[in-house]
């Protein structure tokens, strides 16, 4: 079984909360709190969770150590406590070597202030110099970085306005802890590692420019897999991040508008100026990472991706999409993903199939016919094998002779999909080669389909940027 070539670290809790005890505990932290145990997310108060007898500083770092996200609430005395610096410091360090996440919230001060350690930072440092000059110029470095992070900026909010600002931190908190827990099942993942290598090395990381590639395949082919892993990975070396899901059948829902807004939420854009568009380049000093998954429309690129320029220099913008014209047409890298070859594909059927067992000999030879049917197709080779794993042979047999006459529904609404966005002479086109030209010489077909009417030159090439026809050997495969 394949597994990434990344070791993941193992937390005992979610979320780590920094924050200057004088200045919010009693309001914004306890607030803050309180909303994050009730959605369950288990989150270290030291007040609330530092067990009683051991040593504060021991168990603090080890908290930190042992948590997935840090929050960190930047208030107006917060440097004044040379325990607070320490903590910052060492969340910063964590960031490096851990891939902590860190998420700053400015309450009631400019980050700015924070950074350049001005007004009442500055003031604390003139007397940290004093007491602390050998921890100085550490405090610094690590307010330095964890102010520049893209995070809330809180100033004069009243109470309504700071529970609407607590349910967009948590929603934040919740939507990133779901793509971390996610991360480490990318391990099990067959077939992946070697693919998200391919991407990620495709995505140049660390180089200056911004890059959009998209990730193009036939419906079922593991796109937004590719993506979601590929998101789980690198997402903790950007500023701001957004996923932005099924975006098909949400811009129908809910509109471009209210997507747009989401990646401006998510990405920590949305604290100055709400409501802007990303047209208005609220991004470009934002270092990003942002998937859009299942696109099918070019607006919806021209709205949600318009210009590289609307980004900050070295971010990243995925694309998931079965039509390949439109990343051509955006001016977007192709980047083509794999089936799944032999080896794999035999591999993820029994995984499903067999549930960890050894299969009999006498199922190879079937396992076999099975993956040759699947083409490679995770989706099929999922729902297939899910579907044949109580099965004895002799119904093993019967699915395989009734697949080859009547295919998977799962699998065909997958694929419907793509079909349903045809055209109708685009769809008669396809049904023909389907029923009458699969492996023949495709000089030949295209004779005999423009006979027919069906201007194949224009009408095989749109099928095939759709991935819904391939040609192997000089014929249709």
């Amino acid at each position: 079984m394949a597994s990434s070539s990344s070791s993941f670290q193992s937390w005992s809790r979610d979320v780590f909360l920094s924050f200057r005890g004088e200045d919010t505990r009693k309001t914004f932290v306890d607030h803050l709190y309180s909303v994050l145990v009730l959605q369950g997310i288990n989150t270290y108060k030291d007040d609330e969770t530092l067990p009683r007898g051991e040593w504060i500083s021991t168990s603090l770092m080890k908290a930190i150590e042992e948590s997935q996200i840090a929050v960190i609430i930047f208030s107006t005395n917060y440097a004044d406590s040379s325990w607070c610096l320490d903590e910052v410091a060492h969340i910063m360090k964590c960031k490096d070597t851990n891939g902590l996440i860190v998420m700053p919230i400015f309450y009631d001060v400019d980050p700015s202030t924070v950074r350049n350690q001005k007004g009442k930072y500055g003031e604390a440092f003139t007397k940290h110099k004093l007491e602390k000059k050998n921890k100085v110029e550490c405090w610094k470095k690590a307010l330095v970085g964890a102010s520049s992070i893209s995070g809330w900026e809180l100033k004069n909010i009243a109470n309504g306005h700071e529970s609407k600002a607590i349910k967009e931190i948590v929603d934040k908190i919740s939507s990133r802890l779901q793509l971390v827990t996610t991360s480490t099942a990318n391990e099990r993942l067959i077939g992946i590692a070697p693919r998200m290598q391919r991407l990620i090395s495709a995505l140049q990381i660390g180089t200056c420019g911004v890059r959009m590639i998209g990730i193009w395949g036939v419906g079922g082919g593991g796109k937004t897999t590719l993506a979601s892993s590929v998101f789980d990975e690198i997402s903790k070396k950007f500023d701001g991040c957004c996923f932005v899901a099924n975006i098909r059948e949400e811009s129908s829902r809910r509109g471009l508008k209210e997507l747009e807004k989401e990646i401006l939420s998510q990405t920590g854009a949305n604290i100055v100026g709400r409501g802007r568009s990303l047209r208005d380049k609220k991004l470009c000093n934002r270092r990003v990472l942002i998937i859009l998954d299942d696109v099918d429309q070019l607006d919806q690129l021209e709205t949600l991706a318009g210009s590289p320029y609307w980004f900050g220099d070295g971010s990243r913008i995925i694309i998931t999409t079965r039509d390949e014209h439109l990343l051509k047409a955006h001016k977007v890298v192709v980047h083509d993903v794999s089936l799944l070859h032999g080896d794999e594909a035999i591999e993820l059927f029994h995984k499903h199939a067999f549930r960890g067992c050894i299969p009999m000999e006498e199922y190879e030879q079937l396992s076999k016919e099975v993956v040759s049917y699947a083409g490679g197709l995770p989706l099929a080779l999922t729902v297939l094998g899910s579907s044949l794993c109580d099965k004895n042979i002799d119904q093993w047999r019967s699915a395989l002779t009734r697949l080859k006459e009547i295919p998977d529904n799962k699998i065909l609404e997958k694929l419907k999909v793509s079909f349903d966005g045809l055209t109708k002479i685009q769809k008669d086109l396809f049904l023909d080669i389907a029923c009458f030209f699969r492996w023949e010489e495709i000089d030949m077909a295209m004779e005999k389909l423009d006979a027919c009417g069906f201007h194949p030159v224009i009408g095989v090439e749109e099928l095939r940027q759709k991935a819904l026809v391939t040609i192997s050997d000089g014929k249709f495969d």
